[in-house]
């Protein structure tokens, strides 16, 4: 049914859910995975204010964050015997790049969590996954 499957995850323990669940899916079709971790754009304002030091300090724990959410992603991936690779899209937003992903790498599926990490927004359906929904021509899984 599904051959390719991306799925997104922000490391957060919902997404971790929704990466769980494609992952059994995929394993349980004999579908390849394409794992997605996306890195917000900084605002212009913050990044005038905040000084080239605090800028490297961030890219440098931001990419550390995003190794370490892809390398376990990787593992779990691993665990249930399902081809994958990672892929971690930077300065974008989360609900274009997954979508936009999706497409170029021919995915058949989309699975992510209902919400990941937004503060108040996240209570009901997640932004980016509200936006994904809506936007997306490929099916979407969503995970709560």
């Amino acid at each position: 049914m599904y051959k390719h499957i991306l799925i997104a995850t922000d490391g957060s323990e919902m997404a971790t859910h929704g990466l769980n669940h494609g992952l059994k899916l995929a394993a349980s079709v004999g579908a390849q995975v394409t794992i997605v971790s996306v890195t917000d754009i900084w605002a212009s304002g913050a990044l005038a204010e905040a000084g080239a030091s605090t800028i490297a300090s961030y890219e440098e724990a931001m990419h550390q964050s995003i190794k370490d959410i892809l390398s376990e992603a990787a593992g779990r991936a691993e665990v249930e015997g399902v081809q994958h690779e990672t892929v971690h899209i930077p300065n974008r937003y989360a609900a274009d790049a997954i979508v936009e992903t999706a497409q170029k790498m021919g995915a058949d599926l989309i699975v992510m969590a209902s919400h990941g990490r937004r503060g108040l927004r996240k209570m009901l359906l997640g932004s980016q996954t509200n936006e994904v929904l809506t936007t997306s021509t490929i099916p979407v899984l969503v995970v709560r």
